[in-house]
C-alpha cells in the first residue's frame, strides 16, 4: 500500500497516522477502532472539559470580566456577531448554538495536529455527516417557511414553472451541497496532513524543528480558514430558505 502512495525507497518511513488499534466482530463483520476514532474522542473530551470549565466560570462570573471569563465572553460575542451578521436578527437566535458548536468542533479538530493528533476532519467519515446535517437543516427550513408552489418555482428557475427544463440541473445542484461542503473541508485538511507526513517521512531527523512553521500554516491558519468557510456556507444556505425578515 505504501508503494502505491509514494513510489520511493523511503515510503516505508511515511506515517499517515491511520492505524487499527483493535477490532471486534459484529454480525459476522470485523469492525476496527482506528486512530481517527481515538482522535475524535480526544477532541470531544477537550470540548467537554472546556464546557465544564466555562460553566463553572460563568456561575461565578464577575461584573468586570478577567482571565478565562474574559476569553469566554469574547468567544461568545464573536460567534454571535458572525451568526447575526450572516443570518439576520430573525434566524440567528435559533442557530447560535448549532453554528457555535460545529465551529468549535471543526476548529479544535483542525488544529489538533498541533498536539500530534491526526485531525478528525481529515477523515471523510467525519466531514460527510456534517455536510448531511447542513443539508437536512436547509430543506427542513425550506419546507417549513416556503409553500410547495414557491419550492417548485425555485426548482424550475430561471424558466417558468410550467417549463421544468432546469429541474434536473437544479436537483443536482441541491444534492451537490453536502458533497461539496464535506469534500472541501476534508480535502483541505487531508492535504495538510499528507504534506506533513511526507516531510517527516522523507526527511527523518532533519525535520525536527523547522516544520513547526508549516504546522502553523496547515493546522492553525488553514484550519481556521476552513472552519470559517464551512460555517459561513452553512449559514448562507440555511438563510436562503429561512423566513424573510
Amino acid at each position: 500500500m505504501n508503494n502505491a502512495i509514494l513510489m520511493s525507497s523511503g515510503a516505508d518511513n511515511i506515517d499517515f497516522m491511520i492505524h487499527g488499534i483493535f477490532s471486534y466482530e459484529i454480525f459476522g463483520h470485523t469492525v476496527w477502532i482506528t486512530t481517527s476514532h481515538v482522535c475524535i474522542l480526544i477532541v470531544m473530551l477537550l470540548m467537554l472539559g472546556l464546557a465544564i470549565a466555562a460553566n463553572r466560570t460563568m456561575k461565578h462570573a464577575k461584573e468586570i470580566p478577567e482571565g478565562f471569563q474574559n476569553v469566554l465572553e469574547i468567544m461568545v460575542e464573536k460567534l454571535d456577531a458572525m451568526v447575526y451578521g450572516t443570518m439576520g436578527s430573525k434566524a440567528a437566535p435559533k442557530f447560535y448554538n448549532y453554528i457555535g458548536t460545529i465551529f468549535i468542533f471543526i476548529l479544535v479538530s483542525n488544529i489538533s495536529g498541533l498536539l500530534g493528533l491526526r485531525p478528525p476532519t481529515a477523515d471523510y467519515g467525519v466531514t460527510l455527516p456534517l455536510g448531511v446535517l447542513t443539508f437536512l437543516l436547509i430543506h427542513y427550513n425550506q419546507f417549513k417557511y416556503q409553500k410547495p408552489k414557491e419550492i417548485w418555482e425555485g426548482m424550475c428557475s430561471p424558466l417558468p414553472p410550467w417549463l421544468p427544463i432546469w429541474l434536473p440541473i437544479n436537483l443536482i445542484s441541491e444534492i451537490a451541497v453536502p458533497i461539496s461542503l464535506s469534500l472541501r473541508l476534508f480535502a483541505n485538511v487531508l492535504s495538510g496532513t499528507v504534506m506533513m507526513a511526507l516531510i517527516y517521512g522523507l526527511l527523518g531527523v532533519i525535520a525536527t524543528a523547522w516544520p513547526a512553521a508549516l504546522h502553523v500554516y496547515f493546522d492553525l491558519f488553514s484550519g481556521a480558514i476552513q472552519t470559517y468557510v464551512f460555517c459561513m456556507l452553512t449559514m448562507t444556505y440555511i438563510s436562503q430558505n429561512y423566513e424573510t425578515e
